[in-house]
């Protein structure tokens, strides 16, 4: 899933503070699992604004609302009459989200509440860790489900650096050496021969070195 985390409260005020009526838009999906955006969000940051607002003495109207997910045209219709109410839409999306809303509505205000940080996956009640980098060429098949390129600190492709102490990387002791991790995996699978044959260095033409990429499928255009 998308992780993101709430923008500090002041830069959401400076963002804001142009604006006479602002709509909260929180989004039901990824940001709502990672406590950022969903519904109990929303409430409690329009909470916070109204006070905010009311001790530098301006006067801000807030309008809280929430749909599914903001990335999808189906869900943003619905936010459209509550949108046309205010001045300005302050998206707790990631930033897929914001940039939906600002292209379904042009002439709408749309400000990121959020920073979107990375895909991830949560590995206990409130801890979430970066597993994922959209890279666009998947090569978890050869190293036994776990990523070098975006887990490992130096995004090295033929084996282990040798820095890593007990499991744990040099550079981040806090941080699980993935090569170590990696090597585990594949021994356990018997598929240590995996790791015999040559990775030549990453092509980063298919991810975002390339500008901006896009997915077709032929099959679902109607």
């Amino acid at each position: 899933m998308i992780t993101a985390s709430q923008k500090p409260i002041d830069e959401i005020v400076d963002l804001i503070k142009p604006y006479q009526k602002v709509l909260v838009l929180g989004c039901g999906t990824c940001v709502k699992t990672c406590f950022a955006g969903g519904e109990d969000e929303v409430a409690v940051l329009a909470s916070a604004l109204r006070l905010k607002f009311k001790q530098l003495a301006q006067n801000i109207k807030f309008e809280e609302f929430t749909i599914e997910r903001q990335c999808e045209n189906e869900f943003i219709q619905e936010a459209a009459i509550a949108i046309g109410r205010n001045d300005a839409i302050l998206s707790l999306a990631c930033g897929a989200g914001v940039q939906a809303m600002a292209k379904r509505f042009e002439k709408d205000v749309v400000l990121p509440g959020v920073n979107t940080t990375f895909i991830g996956i949560r590995e206990s009640p409130g801890v979430f860790t970066e597993e994922c980098s959209g890279c666009g060429n998947c090569g978890l098949a050869t190293f036994g489900g776990v990523c070098p390129v975006t887990r490992c600190s130096k995004k090295l492709l033929n084996g282990p650096c040798g820095g890593s102490r007990n499991g744990l990387c040099e550079i981040d002791p806090d941080t699980e050496c993935a090569w170590h991790k990696i090597i585990e995996r594949l021994t356990a699978l018997g598929q240590m021969d995996n790791l015999k044959t040559y990775i030549p260095p990453k092509n980063w033409d298919t991810s975002l070195s390339g500008g901006p990429r896009k997915l077709i499928r032929e099959d679902h255009i109607i």
